[in-house]
């Protein structure tokens, strides 16, 4: 029996003498029989095999492409200036970005040892004993990338020129999502077209990413649908927050059933009007002195590469000549 997207129905047949699994521990067991995605041994975190970081790096130059073609939206014509950034970043960068106050349970802090001998002695006694020596840690300068966007805005001027600026970032995000459905990891990467400037430049560039990137997915041979869409804002005070944002339209996902229609789709891009909350955070203003608005489009690479499986089955050399086409396999 095989999901209407890919994704093989095992062991849920009436009599099955097998236990019963959800359609997303079954998604993750067939990526990992076949190789694609490496078991760690922790919920949410995942090697990559061969063929998963074949179709990864075909669909980022096939991203790639789309910028070079929508170089029309950037400052002069002239394409997404690149930024490459490390998993991890400034805390102090981290703390601009105000990201703490909205998503605590997403956040990952790095702690890192400072003792002299002595408190390592007492580390490793406490180690040995069996017992938690984490305590022996102390917060360090450093986060975890919380979104791909996040570490560019301290590189732009306070003072951006008469076209406002624009940004194509790549780089490995975290979340703290522990999950058996393969598609939330905790750590992925993303790749986002960034465009900041006046209220009229932002609205007009998120309008045609919204275009371009559903034409994009589609030629993929993806069942994508665009829907209004808000956050996952943290506590009483995110419950309003996710209004008002959904209020607003201030967010677009690009979303995938891939587990078929009994379950949500599943959102693999987006494209997102932060407002002037980046502005204000980073003081950037506009040529006039207005504060910057910021927007991005942000596609979820894994997530991506994981529909393409979950929709044309975990054998690439099968997929449609159309799709194999449109990502040059």
């Amino acid at each position: 029996m095989t999901h209407p997207h890919g994704v093989a129905a095992l062991d849920d047949e009436p009599g099955s003498s097998r236990t019963a699994k959800s359609p997303q521990q079954r998604f993750r067991d067939s990526l990992l029989a076949a190789g694609l995605l490496i078991d760690t041994g922790t919920p949410g975190l995942y090697g990559r095999g061969a063929e998963f970081e074949k179709i990864l790096i075909r669909l980022e130059d096939v991203l790639t492409r789309a910028a070079e073609l929508s170089s029309d939206l950037t400052p002069g014509g002239l394409g997404y200036p690149i930024y490459r950034f490390g998993p991890i970043f400034p805390r102090a960068t981290y703390e601009k970005t105000d990201y703490v106050e909205s998503f605590p349970d997403l956040t990952g802090a790095i702690s890192t040892f400072s003792g002299g001998d002595r408190e390592h002695r007492a580390l490793m006694a406490a180690r040995t004993r069996g017992e938690q020596w984490d305590h022996f840690l102390a917060p360090g300068d450093t986060m975890l990338v919380s979104a791909a966007c996040h570490p560019v805005y301290e590189q732009l001027p306070s003072r951006l020129p008469e076209e406002g600026a624009a940004a194509d970032v790549s780089g490995y995000c975290f979340r703290n999502e522990p999950s058996p459905d393969p598609m939330r990891m905790r750590s992925f990467r993303m790749r986002e077209f960034v465009r900041i400037g006046d209220p009229e430049t932002i609205r007009a560039h998120r309008a045609a990413w919204l275009d371009r990137a559903f034409e994009l997915l589609r030629s993929f041979g993806l069942d994508v649908e665009r829907v209004a869409a808000n956050d996952p804002f943290f506590g009483r005070a995110g419950k309003l927050l996710a209004n008002g944002q959904l209020d607003a339209d201030l967010k677009t996902e690009f979303v995938v059933p891939i587990y078929g229609d009994a379950a949500p789709a599943t959102a693999i891009a987006s494209a997102n009007d932060a407002q002037d909350h980046f502005g204000q955070k980073f003081s950037i203003s506009c040529a006039d002195g207005s504060v910057a608005h910021t927007t991005c489009t942000a596609f979820g690479l894994e997530r991506t590469t994981l529909a393409l499986f979950a929709t044309h089955g975990t054998d690439s050399g099968a997929w449609p000549s159309a799709v194999k086409e449109a990502l040059a396999l």
